[in-house]
This record gives structure tokens, sequence and C-alpha cells, in this order.
């Protein structure tokens, strides 16, 4: 039997569920019997059915469990929450063999799952295409072992290095430095993550709706970083076309209406921490050049996605410096789009 075969399924089934089941991690299971799958199934939705309960719910003949392998790209979960614990199921079920990608971080399960398959004879295989694992749900483990949301930088820069045009005081509204289809593209990422961020300089001068438009999605929840609660009200981010969180400082009352996270102090670990106390799994940053550059110097970032324009602007605004481990790059359009990780 190849166990990677079969865990590469549970791992493709998994990613189906990116952008609905956060703060929840991204799982999928593969059930077979005599090399032939017979259940499969994945985690749709914050507060559904867990994938190994869609997987044995697929069987027709519940009498093959008795004889099968179960696969879960991470470890089934021991406790209640939303849902029964997965590990009573399995046995309930008496699935004899059970194959793990990867241990659950989350307290309370952190391997009291795999235990407790093992305690009741269950043979639980672990580690399978664990490097995979990790990588697929790296916005869960960041969240659970850095107690922070998983950061990704986003910019967009000229070939010359540049993210804006030289500005005159009031002169105000985006300029687009990257292609249409890369637009496109950075709407799809907005769909797919809890937040987004900007911070009170693009919030005043481009005055972005944040919201998903040039793709199919829900909009993120936007986060506005005005830890002197400065910003006018009038801002389209203080709109009602998606949720908005404003990160201020203690005891600041801003005269916009939303929802207000009062920092501790100031910073990226600040901010970072209030957004964890507020159980937002990952965040899209998309700017401006002072927050990008905060988060950077601060060495609290894990990816960084940056589209660079075949053309030149000669001046204006510095783009911060790429930096990581180089992961991969795709043309689109006239652009190219480079993505780093942070090691």
């Amino acid at each position: 039997m190849n166990h990677e075969t079969y865990m590469e399924m549970a791992l493709d089934l998994a990613r189906m569920g990116l952008g609905h089941v956060a703060p929840n991690p991204l799982v999928g299971c593969v059930i077979v019997h005599n090399n032939e799958v017979i259940g499969k199934g994945f985690h749709t939705a914050y507060g559904q059915a867990h994938a190994e309960v869609e997987a044995i719910s697929f069987v027709e003949n519940e009498a093959l469990l008795k004889d099968s392998t179960l696969y879960v790209n991470l470890e089934p979960c021991a406790h209640f929450g939303k849902t029964p614990p997965c590990s009573n199921l399995i046995l309930e079920k008496g699935i004899p063999r059970v194959v793990v990608g990867s241990q659950d971080p989350f307290l309370a399960v952190n391997g009291k799952g795999i235990k407790q398959l093992r305690d009741a004879g269950v043979d639980v295989t672990v580690g399978v295409l664990e490097e995979e694992c990790l990588y697929l749900n790296r916005r869960f483990y960041t969240f659970h072992q850095k107690q922070r949301p998983y950061i990704i930088l986003k910019w967009a820069q000229s070939a010359d290095k540049f993210m804006d045009i030289e500005r005159e005081a009031n002169d105000k509204g985006s300029y687009a430095i990257s292609s249409h289809a890369s637009r496109q593209l950075v709407h799809q990422w907005r769909a797919l993550e809890p937040a987004i961020l900007i911070g009170p300089t693009t919030a005043l001068n481009d005055d972005p709706h944040l919201t998903v438009r040039l793709a199919n999605g829900p909009s993120p929840i936007r986060i506005v970083v005005d830890e002197r609660g400065c910003l006018p009200e009038e801002l389209n981010i203080f709109n009602t076309e998606a949720p908005t969180i404003a990160l201020v400082g203690k005891g600041v009352s801003p005269r916009y209406s939303c929802e207000l996270l009062h920092l501790e102090s100031s910073g990226p670990l600040a901010w970072l921490s209030a957004l964890h106390q507020r159980n937002i799994q990952s965040v899209l940053v998309e700017g401006g050049s002072g927050i990008l550059t905060s988060f950077i110097e601060s060495n609290l970032w894990d990816e960084m996605r940056v589209f660079t324009s075949d053309k030149n602007l000669n001046k204006g605004l510095k783009a911060p410096v790429q930096s990581g481990l180089f992961m991969h790059e795709i043309s689109v359009e006239n652009d190219l789009l480079q993505v780093t990780r942070n090691i």
C-alpha cells in the first residue's frame, strides 16, 4: 500500500477548504480498503463536519471499515469543540489502521488523538508527507505555535523598485503599478485570507475599499492601523461593504464607527498580539511602505509576494527590500510575481 499516494489525495481534498475553514485547519481524509478508495471527505467550512466524519459518511458499506485504512493529513481531534471527537468516531467504527500526516499543535489535541487511538489498539502511522502537511497548514501552525497570525506581505513595484509615484501633499488616489491580471490575482488572495491590513497613510492617500471585486469569494475583515485614531470617518474602509477593525492606542476614541482593538503598546508585535486574541489566523498586509517595512524590520512576517512591473517610475516611494527563501516565480501579464518565505 502506497501511503504517499493516498496522503496526496487527502492533501488535495484539504486544499478545497481554503478560505472557508479558518481558524480551523485544512483537513482532508481518504479511506482505503484493499487498495480501493471507499470514502473521502474534507472539512468544508468552520463549524461544519470534520474531514473524517465526511469520509466515513461517504462509505456505502460500513462493514468494510473494519478492514480499512484511514488517511488524514492532520491528527484526528480528541476533544469536544463544535463537533464531537473524530478519534471517538474512528474507534466506534472499528477502523484498524490510521495514517496521519502531521500532529495537531492545538493544545486540546497535540498528540492526544494519536495516543487515544494507539491505546485502543489502532495501528497508527505518523509523519507521512509531513513537510507537505505542515506547509499546507502553515497558517494554523503559526497561529498556535507562535501565538500570532500568519503574515503575508504583498506589494507591487516598478522595474526600478518604486512602489508609488512621487506625490504632492494633497495628491490622493491609488496609482496602479501592476497589471489588471495581477490585481485580479490579489483579489483572489483576499478571498482566501480572513483579514487584510493597511496603515493610516495608505488609508488616507489611496482610500481603498479592500474588498473582493475582481474575483469570487468573501471579502476579508479590513484592518487599519490607526494608533492615534486620527483617520476621517468618510474613508471607504469605514463603509459597510465589509467589517473593519481599527487598531488604536489605549484610551483613544476615534470619530469613526467600527470595531476597535485597543493596543497595549505600539508596533507590529502589539498589532499581532491583539489580532491573535481576536482569533484572526492570517493577515494579508497590503501596505503602505512604512507598515511593510515595520513588519520586515521586526522579523514578524512569513511570506512575501511581490509583483515587479516591466515599467520604470524613475522616482517616487522606494519599495521595501525583498528577502527570505525563494519559493517560486510566475509571469502575470507584464509583471513578474516572486514569492519568498521567512526562514
